[in-house]
């Protein structure tokens, strides 16, 4: 009888380590801005406010598309284009503690709200929806 295989010629998976994870923070450069989220408008593409004031319609970059997932409110840098000032490309997505240290290091202003996304877009909470009951109607009585 064949002896029980023990999974001889398996290539070994190196585990991610937590303090290999720690990247170094990266600034802005010449052609670079700061921003914020403001809208999620689909295919790799979204509303930001930078911080210089111009709100630039930005695509996520081909490395970072489908591996970093961004959403409202987080903070971004954005790779301004040459010859199209309202549109831009994200480059790096900070998390909220780099966002902080950015913001103790005075790189972002301090009027920039870091954990909270609603950025002051339409109230969720009233859609402008009525029902019979919350307009004084009895339902009942139909």
């Amino acid at each position: 009888m064949p002896k029980n295989k023990l999974g001889g010629n398996k290539a070994k998976r190196a585990k991610a380590s937590t303090e290999n994870n720690k990247k170094e923070l990266e600034f802005k450069e010449d052609g670079q801005e700061y921003g914020q989220i403001t809208r999620m408008l689909g295919n790799g593409r979204c509303d930001v406010q930078c911080v210089d004031g111009v709100k630039r319609l930005c695509h996520i970059r081909g490395k970072m598309r489908k591996k970093v997932w961004c959403n409202q409110g987080d903070i971004v840098l954005v790779s301004l284009r040459d010859f199209q000032d309202e549109k831009g490309d994200i480059i790096v997505k900070y998390t909220a503690e780099e966002a902080r240290s950015l913001k103790n290091l005075n790189e972002l202003p301090e009027n920039v709200k870091i954990n909270e996304t609603d950025l002051g877009g339409e109230d969720s909470s009233d859609d402008g929806v009525e029902f019979d009951e919350a307009a004084g109607v009895d339902v009942d009585n139909i």
